[in-house]
């Protein structure tokens, strides 16, 4: 236990296994610039299908109404693989995402990881703390996630996400979800998020968004003092259909 103990004290740049296991931890907090992927997943899932939470996806499911967590990248972009051996870049590189080494994090943070990332089922947690999340501020897998989920519930339990979920098979406007942003975290924060969308045989369907944050990543920052702190960005896509759970 003690040895454990001293271990989660070292610095993360001295063992990149100890990297890879997210025992690493940072002494000090900083403000750091990050970007949180949030997809819709039933948008993804329509080109994803053989994915095995695509495969189970259900209108019920909590990810059928609501973001789900694709990853919090710490920037600048090219910030990438901090600390990890080369091995393990080539097979997360390679998409065998479940060779890559199991993640120890909490029993209940990974129960809500499950439903706010439901790349889980694809062990896509492990390909994001890998890539990115070694990168991170808060140095620990726990660290990581539990600041990754706290924001992405901020998000869903904002009226931006009820503007999607009330907009199921429609078409929004980029300047509706800008002008939501505004009003739920201030205004400025609309030109801090990115739209992806995709094409869908005739349709347009809004696959993800980004949104840039600047600070201290912990559970005293709110996620409108990150995002007003960061620099705005181009709008990405002009708008898109919030698409509905279930292959169309």
């Amino acid at each position: 236990m003690l040895f454990a103990r001293l271990l989660t004290r070292l610095p993360c740049g001295l063992f990149s296994v100890l990297v890879i296991l997210g025992y690493c931890e940072v002494s000090q907090a900083k403000n750091s610039f990050a970007i949180l992927a949030i997809s819709w997943q039933p948008a993804f899932c329509e080109y994803r299908q053989n994915r095995p939470e695509c495969a189970s996806q259900i209108s019920t499911r909590y990810d059928a109404s609501h973001f789900s967590l694709h990853g919090l990248w710490p920037g600048p972009r090219s910030r990438v693989y901090c600390g990890i051996p080369g091995p393990t870049i080539k097979l997360d590189k390679s998409g065998r995402w479940g060779k890559l080494p199991e993640l120890h994090l909490n029993p209940s943070l990974m129960s809500k990881l499950r439903q706010i990332m439901p790349g889980t089922r694809s062990f896509l947690q492990r390909h994001e703390w890998v890539k990115h999340g070694s990168c991170h501020e808060n140095g620990s897998t726990n660290g990581y996630y539990s600041d990754s989920l706290r924001l992405v519930n901020e998000l869903n339990n904002s009226p931006v996400q009820k503007l999607f979920s009330d907009s199921l098979g429609k078409f929004l406007k980029v300047e509706d979800i800008q002008a939501m942003f505004n009003m739920a975290f201030g205004k400025g924060s609309g030109q801090r998020i990115r739209l992806k969308c995709r094409k869908d045989g005739d349709r347009l369907l809004i696959s993800e968004l980004t949104i840039g944050l600047y600070g201290i990543f912990d559970e005293h920052t709110s996620l409108s003092k990150l995002i007003l702190a960061a620099n705005p960005t181009n709008s990405g896509c002009k708008g898109g259909i919030v698409d509905r759970a279930g292959i169309q």
